[in-house]
C-alpha cells in the first residue's frame, strides 16, 4: 500500500468547485434494475454459492466519487476500513486521495499499518490495558501515524502509560448515545489527556442515529456538525493547533460535507447496501457488492428458499426495512426468514425455479463482509480476481 499521491487524479481536479456534493454523490430516489437489462451488475452463472461478489468498476466509481466530494468540500477523507477489511480496497482509497484510514480494532490497525498505510485512526474508545495491547500500540506508533479515540480519563491514563505522546481525539456524543462524552465535557477530558502527556489533536463523532430511519439523516447531520463545532470551541484554549474535527457516516456524508468538519470517515459508500439505497438515496447501479445465491427449494407458490442464510447475509435488519435483503431479480419479494444456511423468500410474483441464480443486496454490507474470507471480483460478468478479507480476526 503506497502513500497517497500529493496530486489529485485528473478526474477530481476537473470538477468545478461550484458543483454540489449531493450531485457528486449521484443522489436520487432508489431504483432497481432487472438482471437482464443493460447496466445491471453481472455475475457468472456457474458460481459456487453463496458468494460475496464485488463489481470492480462500480467499486472504483464509488471510491472516486466520495474522494471527489471530499476534495470539492475541502474536507480530508479518512475512510472507515471496517467495511471492507481489504488491503486491495484500501490501496484504491489511498490512491484516490484519502489521507489515511479509520479502523475499529487494533487488529485492523496492524493490518493496514503493515500494508504501509501512512496514517491510521482507531476511532474507538480502546482499552489499552488488556493483554499485550500496550506493546502492540507502541509498535504501531513506530510504523504509521497513529491516532486513537478517547472518551474517558480512565482509558486515557492506561493509554498514556502504554504509548507516551500518542495522538488522540476526544469522542463526543452527537446523538447516537453510544460512546462519547457530551460536548460540555470535552474541555475537561482534553485537559486531563494533556496532563497525562497525550497529544490531543481534536475531536470526533459518529452520527449513528442517522441509521434510525431515512427521514432522520438531515437531523443527524445537523447534530454531527453542532457537536463538532462545540467540541472545537471547547479546545480553542487548550491546544496550539487548529483542532481536527472528524465526523463520519455514509448517510451524513451524502447529506452534504460542510464546516466545521475538517475530516470525514464514511465506510459503507465503497459498496453500498440496502440501507444506503434509502439513507443515502443510492441508485441500484451504485451497488458494488451482492451476495450471489441459488434457489434450492420452491415447494409453495410465491415462495422459494435460497442457499444464503444468516452465515452469508447476517441477521442485521433495521426496524424500518422488511426482510433481510433485496433480491434484484425479484424486488417485490421479502427475504422473510433466515436460518444458518436457508433464506425463505415470500411474496414472489416473479417465478423463481430451483437452480436459478439471484443477486441479493444485503441490508448491512459491513457484517456480510466480516462473514466471508474472500471477495470475488467481477468485471463484465467474469471473475477477474479474488481479494482476501484480511482483517476479520
Amino acid at each position: 500500500m503506497s502513500p497517497p499521491s500529493a496530486a489529485r487524479p485528473l478526474a477530481m481536479r476537473a470538477i468545478s468547485s461550484s458543483s454540489s456534493i449531493t450531485h457528486l454523490l449521484h443522489l436520487g430516489q432508489p431504483r432497481f434494475t432487472a438482471v437482464r437489462q443493460n447496466g445491471a451488475m453481472q455475475v457468472p452463472d456457474d458460481l459456487e454459492t453463496p458468494a460475496v461478489v464485488v463489481d470492480a468498476r462500480r467499486l472504483d466509481r464509488n471510491v472516486t466519487r466520495m474522494a471527489t466530494a471530499a476534495d470539492v468540500a475541502g474536507v480530508a477523507l479518512r475512510p472507515h476500513a471496517k467495511t471492507h477489511k481489504s488491503l486491495e480496497i484500501a490501496r484504491r482509497q489511498l490512491s484516490a486521495g484519502a489521507i489515511g484510514l479509520t479502523v475499529a480494532t487494533l487488529a485492523e490497525a496492524e493490518l493496514f499499518a503493515a500494508g504501509a498505510c501512512p496514517s491510521v485512526f482507531i476511532a474507538y474508545p480502546l482499552w489499552a490495558g488488556s493483554g499485550n495491547r500496550g506493546a502492540r500500540l507502541a509498535a504501531l506508533q513506530d510504523r504509521t501515524e497513529l491516532r486513537v479515540g478517547v472518551d474517558s480519563a480512565a482509558a486515557a491514563a492506561i493509554l498514556a502509560n502504554s504509548v507516551r505522546g500518542v495522538q488522540v481525539l476526544i469522542e463526543v456524543d452527537s446523538g447516537q448515545h453510544r460512546s462519547g462524552v457530551p460536548a460540555s465535557q470535552v474541555a475537561a477530558l482534553a485537559a486531563s489527556c494533556l496532563r497525562l502527556g497525550l497529544d490531543v489533536i481534536g475531536a470526533f463523532t459518529h452520527p449513528g442515529h442517522a441509521y434510525t430511519a431515512p427521514g432522520d439523516v438531515p437531523r443527524a447531520a445537523d447534530d454531527e456538525r453542532a457537536a463538532l463545532a462545540a467540541a472545537g470551541a471547547a479546545m480553542a484554549g487548550l491546544i496550539d493547533t487548529e483542532p481536527v474535527l472528524s465526523g463520519g457516516s455514509t448517510p451524513t456524508a451524502a447529506a452534504g460535507l460542510a464546516a466545521p468538519l475538517s475530516e470525514v470517515r464514511p465506510g459503507t459508500y465503497v459498496f453500498g447496501d440496502r440501507q444506503q439505497l434509502h439513507l443515502s438515496r443510492l441508485a441500484e447501479e451504485d451497488i458494488a457488492l451482492v451476495v450471489a445465491a441459488r434457489v434450492v427449494s420452491a415447494q409453495r407458490p410465491g415462495e422459494a428458499v435460497l442457499d444464503a442464510g444468516s452465515k452469508a447475509l447476517s441477521g442485521d435488519r433495521p426496524s424500518w426495512l422488511p426482510g433481510h435483503g433485496l433480491i434484484l431479480e425479484a424486488p417485490e419479494a421479502t427475504v422473510a426468514i433466515l436460518s444458518e444456511e436457508h433464506a425463505v423468500v415470500r411474496g414472489l410474483t416473479t417465478q423463481l425455479r430451483v437452480g436459478d441464480l439471484v443477486r441479493v443486496v444485503p441490508n448491512h454490507v459491513c457484517t456480510v463482509v466480516n462473514l466471508t474470507s474472500e471477495l470475488l471480483v467481477v468485471s463484465d460478468g467474469a471473475i477477474v480476481d479474488r481479494w482476501p478479507v484480511s482483517a476479520r480476526r
